[in-house]
């Protein structure tokens, strides 16, 4: 049964006047005395001059920068990002009040059975902190934090603790009742009838609500350990749903509203080590896949998600899932990609600036899907590319939106090298499973022309020919875009088909092994002839001096390229030429 409880009026109205506004301001904002008002740099917008205006008197606060205004109540609320009803439970805590509902007795009981097991959280979470810190049993699991970067001040601002491998340390030392420890899932009843605790031998991470309140642990076993669950996690109980928490929320949400974007992991350890790299907007689901509770929550604080972890690992029913929860509540979802074997943990110790750039390079969620079919594998054959685009367009086509789909068919086309058309209209008919066909590569024909020996000099004789070569020697647009991925690669032949497009990569292959009996010099300067003579055609309508001067000059050195005495420099003069007609300067 849900009770909708309301606070009581007359406690609301005691809480007010127990409280001094500027009291409760100054815990987040430093306020200076200006009249009969405190005055200081508002907390909800950046600002340089202080705008942010508080009166005791009143008891009301306003910001005459952004229009921000409101009392005691509504400024925790807006500093902390909680409701109403957290904003009052917070104050009466600290005020020292205690709270009365419109439910009745039920709702009261409720309400005080929900703080009575929450207080016994706390106090686990502070007898496993001080295990950790100061108990000579805790030797191994200080060591093993310290080699993960996780000791000192990280354990001390994350409440790190060590739950020792005894039958009922926790049970005793807290002094609670049983229902209370089994309500908390702090521990059980064994078979022998006595309490037993729950965590033995781990190190504990305390999972707090977005408001702060302790309701669960994450435990991880020490190394050496024969328990054959490595993490162990509360269960569900009264005040902790795993749906509906996110490890870390309570210390990021600043962050997160401040830079509108969440990023979503997997472990306790990966949310550290994303503060401990100065990005302190993460957060962790407890041993669950994100839930639309989850989302619903993180859309309070921020508007983009980031997930760092292997989103496409859920599968199609994931996916689906993913852009209904981007259009229902106006997210957009992208993947941050780690370095093969590496999570946020790892790089948060080796190479923490790589953690930084995976968040800040993030693809969107069908973005990361579809490049990860794209490059797969090599495209080696007509039927590697229609299965490649295949795949890639069964991704593309269970996003809900067309012109999405139309776009990324784009991508896809220009990957496999087939029509964009084609694959757009699969986009638009939304197949599900599509069948593609692929007409084999356009080849350059038996005859082995002089850009084709070009290129096979390059592949096989790079150091002779490569400093006579140009981009615009290639008139062939196919065999020119071969030329740019083997110059990239510096003439190395597995490194140019990797960077070449399959059009391009096909006829890398044949120079690769074709077997070429020519002069590379010769060879080099009948392009270098050819790609003068093309550019001379275009050269009629030149009227500036200067470029009529360079034409002449030009002609006059293809007159020479083939006197034996004088090609070399005549060579090298139009290449020149060449080279700066392209670049403008002739």
């Amino acid at each position: 049964m849900v009770l909708l409880m309301a606070i009581v009026d007359e406690d609301l109205e005691r809480l007010r006047a127990s409280l001094v506004l500027s009291d409760v301001v100054q815990q987040y904002v430093a306020l200076r005395r200006v009249g009969r008002n405190w005055v200081g740099l508002c907390p909800f917008h950046a600002e340089r001059s202080g705008s942010f205006n508080v009166r005791d008197e009143t008891g009301r606060y306003k910001c005459f920068g952004c229009g921000a205004g409101g009392d005691v109540i509504k400024f925790v609320q807006e500093i902390e990002h909680v409701d109403f009803v957290a904003a009052v439970e917070s104050l009466a805590s600290k005020a020292g009040i205690q709270l009365r509902y419109t439910t009745g007795e039920a709702g009261d009981r409720v309400r005080q059975r929900r703080r009575q097991l929450v207080d016994a959280m706390g106090k686990a979470v502070d007898w496993y902190h001080d295990r950790l810190l100061n108990s000579s049993d805790a030797r191994e699991a200080r060591d093993y934090l310290r080699k993960r970067g996780l000791a000192g001040d990280v354990a001390r601002n994350f409440k790190l603790g060590y739950a020792p491998d005894d039958w009922d340390a926790l049970c005793k030392a807290l002094g609670s009742s049983a229902d209370v420890l089994r309500d908390t899932g702090l521990g059980f009843t064994n078979k022998a009838g006595r309490m037993q605790d729950s965590f033995r031998g781990r190190v504990m991470f305390p999972i707090l609500t977005e408001n702060g309140d302790p309701v669960a642990f994450g435990g991880r076993i020490l190394p050496g350990s024969s328990d054959p669950a490595k993490y162990k996690n509360s269960s569900e109980t009264t005040i902790y749903a795993k749906s509906k928490t996110l490890y870390g929320l309570n210390w990021a949400k600043n962050d997160v509203v401040a830079a509108d974007q969440v990023i979503v992991c997997e472990g306790y350890t990966d949310v550290i080590g994303f503060h401990r790299s100065g990005v302190r907007r993460a957060v962790a689901t407890c041993g669950t896949a994100l839930t639309e509770d989850h989302v619903r929550l993180l859309k309070r604080y921020a508007s983009q998600v980031v997930l760092a972890f292997d989103a496409d690992a859920a599968g199609q029913g994931a996916a689906q899932r993913f852009y209904e929860w981007e259009e229902r509540y106006q997210v957009r979802v992208s993947v941050a990609r780690f370095p093969a074997g590496k999570d946020p943990g790892d790089l948060a110790v080796s190479d923490p600036d790589a953690l930084r750039d995976a968040v800040e390079h993030a693809l969107p969620f069908l973005g990361f899907r579809v490049n990860r079919v794209l490059n797969s594998r090599k495209l080696r054959s007509p039927e590697d590319r229609a299965q490649v685009a295949g795949e890639a367009m069964a991704l593309v086509n269970e996003h809900p939106n067309a012109e999405v789909r139309k776009l990324y068919a784009g991508q896809v086309a220009t990957h496999v090298g087939i029509p964009a058309g084609d694959l757009v209209a699969i986009a638009e008919r939304r197949t599900r499973a599509p069948s593609i066909k692929v007409a084999p590569l356009r080849r350059v024909g038996a005859a082995e022309n002089a850009e084709f020996v070009a290129l096979a000099m390059l592949l096989q004789r790079w150091d002779d020919i490569a400093p006579w070569m140009l981009e615009d020697l290639f008139a062939d647009e196919i065999a020119r875009r071969a030329f740019l991925a083997v110059a990239e690669a510096g003439g190395a032949v597995e490194a140019a088909l990797e960077l070449a497009d399959p059009e391009a990569r096909e006829l890398l292959e044949r120079a690769s092994v074709a077997d070429v009996d020519a002069d590379p010099i010769i060879e080099a300067r009948n392009l270098i002839a050819a790609a003068t003579r093309r550019r001379l055609t275009r050269s009629v309508q030149l009227t500036e001096p200067n470029q009529l001067l360079a034409v002449r000059d030009a002609r006059l050195a293809l007159e020479e390229i083939d006197n034996p005495e004088r090609a070399d420099t005549a060579a090298e003069a139009l290449l020149g030429w060449l080279q700066g007609v392209d670049e403008g300067t002739t």
